[in-house]
């Protein structure tokens, strides 16, 4: 039943439950994405699992998280098990066999994975804003506190980073607003609270070097299985908008460095995004936009995105329209907005005269899906009540100590264990500010020396230019114009929006999600 150039999923059955015909994903359609949909419990991880290990097998590199810890089994061989041996039968998998898959353990706090980090520069200011939850004068001024640290050649890559610039904008708010718009003082201290609620989240193990590379997510094995990454997603899951900014970060690293390759015979990576819904919920409407822009391009690139989640209604129909293959499992339809849901998932499948989608949804059993792929030039197929083979690898979670063998064993091992802390905006500002207020206590010094009796020669007769009347004029024009001592978080400030005025020129492009261009 396995066939070049296909996944098999599982096998469909005839109303009276007869085994109809095996059901395929074609690879070469693989970056056309999909949704994996259903109630809790309705088999969608072991869905997830299947398809990954077909991808993999097929040399296809895959990226998941890993929410409740049991697609962690797939990088040890399966088991045989009553049930697993029952459901092969049943579908007429004869050449059913274990195996276990190339998996690369990925966790940002560094507990059960590799640490995976980015920069605050990499992030950009349109996900960092929506990672803060923050209002549109905050944006504004996350916006413009970019701005400066892309034109002055600040690099942002911790939040300690971000949080000095922040201090600067709001010690300078006043001068800074006449060149870049205005600057509240308010915002930039509600936005130095959300930042130390990230921090207390968590989010500070993000956020630093060394960045993730795509390319060590982009892997085969020796023996040609795409690498599988699995992300550590239990903990994370404490701080969805964190999670969800993160899945959304990298699906735009993966869009903006790229190439076009049009429609491969394969994807280049396949990408899932558990619990989906998190992604949307509450989203402004510009990042829904940017992100059913970047759905729709990144398929040129290779790349196939499978949103899984309980309910279509959690994805947005414009970004529902671009999902061509589909598993839909069970629904239950107890409340209006559950019956909504289960007439929307059975609207967008190409009807099959057999049956009733919307009826079927409700009454399928765990494992059992309604399943539908792209087949010749692109077209849906005929939607199928199907039984989901089993999967090779082990179903349920790896033990610690098995994990940790796994890691041991890493091609990335010790590339990104541990943090580097080079030189950044929190450095460079800070030695900016040493030198200001270096520069500022000589001029202070030369001041007072000058004001000594007997530095000065001419006449002493009054209104001549004696000392007296030279410490009396001196003193009122310091009145007159209101001079005072710059602060040092002044000084440091003028240095850095000179700095500015000299390098408009040279400013970062950011693409689509604001992240950086390479």
């Amino acid at each position: 039943m396995i066939e070049d150039g296909k996944i098999f999923i599982g096998a469909s059955r005839n109303p009276d439950d007869s085994i109809n015909k095996p059901e395929y994903l074609d690879l070469k359609f693989g970056n056309r994405h999909g949704l994996v949909t259903g109630a809790t419990g309705t088999g969608k991880t072991v869905t997830l699992q299947v398809l990954a290990e077909g991808f993999s097998r097929a040399g296809v590199p895959v990226f998941a998280a890993d929410i409740k810890g049991d697609l962690s089994g797939i990088a040890a061989k399966g088991e045989p098990k009553d049930f697993l041996t029952k459901r092969a039968e049943q579908i007429g998998f004869s050449d059913y066999e274990f195996d276990q898959f190339p998996v690369i353990f990925w966790d940002l706090f560094g507990q059960k994975g590799h640490r995976v980090r980015t920069t605050v520069a990499e992030m950009g200011p349109l996900l960092l804003a929506r990672l803060m939850d923050a209002s549109e004068p905050q944006e504004g001024v996350i916006n413009i506190a970019f701005k400066i640290a892309d034109q002055a050649g600040l690099p942002l890559l911790d939040l300690k980073d971000f949080t000095s610039l922040l201090n600067y904008m709001g010690e300078n708010a006043t001068e800074l607003s006449s060149q870049y718009g205005l600057i509240s003082k308010a915002s930039v201290g509600s936005i130095q609270r959300a930042l130390l609620v990230l921090e207390q989240q968590g989010a500070e193990h993000f956020f630093g070097e060394p960045a993730l590379k795509i390319s060590d997510i982009m892997r085969t094995s020796n023996n040609g299985y795409g690498q599988i990454s699995v992300l550590a997603a239990d903990k994370l899951m404490m701080n969805p908008r964190l999670y969800a900014t993160f899945l959304l970060w990298l699906l735009s690293e993966l869009f903006e460095e790229l190439p076009e390759v049009g429609d491969p015979e394969k994807p280049k990576l396949v990408f899932f995004f558990d619990e989906a819904h998190l992604l949307f919920n509450d989203a402004p409407k510009v990042l829904v936009e940017r992100v059913e822009q970047v759905v729709r391009l990144i398929r040129s690139k290779g790349v196939g995105v499978y949103f899984v989640t309980q309910n279509p209604l959690d994805v947005p129909e414009t970004v529902l329209a671009q999902l061509g293959n589909r598993a839909q499992h069970a629904l239950r339809a107890y409340s209006p907005r559950e019956q909504k849901a289960v007439k929307t998932a059975a609207d967008t499948f190409r009807p099959n005269p057999a049956f009733d989608c919307a009826t079927v949804i409700t009454n399928l059993g765990t494992g059992e899906a309604l399943v539908s792929t792209l087949e010749a030039k692109g077209a849906p197929s005929i939607v199928e009540r199907t039984l989901i083979r089993p999967p090779s690898g082990r179903v349920g979670p790896l033990t610690d100590g098995e994990r940790q063998q796994v890691m041991d064993r890493s091609p990335v091992l010790g590339i990104y264990d541990e943090d580097v802390d080079r030189e950044s905006a929190f450095e460079m500002l800070a030695a900016r500010a040493k030198k200001a207020a270096e520069a500022e206590a000589a001029k202070r010094a030369q001041e007072e020396a000058a004001e000594q009796p007997g530095t000065t020669s001419g006449w002493n007769l009054p209104g001549f230019g004696g000392d007296d009347d030279n410490r009396q004029g001196r003193g009122q024009s310091r009145g007159r114009s209101g001079y005072q001592r710059e602060t040092v978080v002044e000084a440091a400030m003028k240095s850095v929006a000179r700095t500015v005025a000299t390098q408009v020129g040279r400013a970062l492009v950011r693409g689509i999600l604001g992240s950086l261009k390479r």
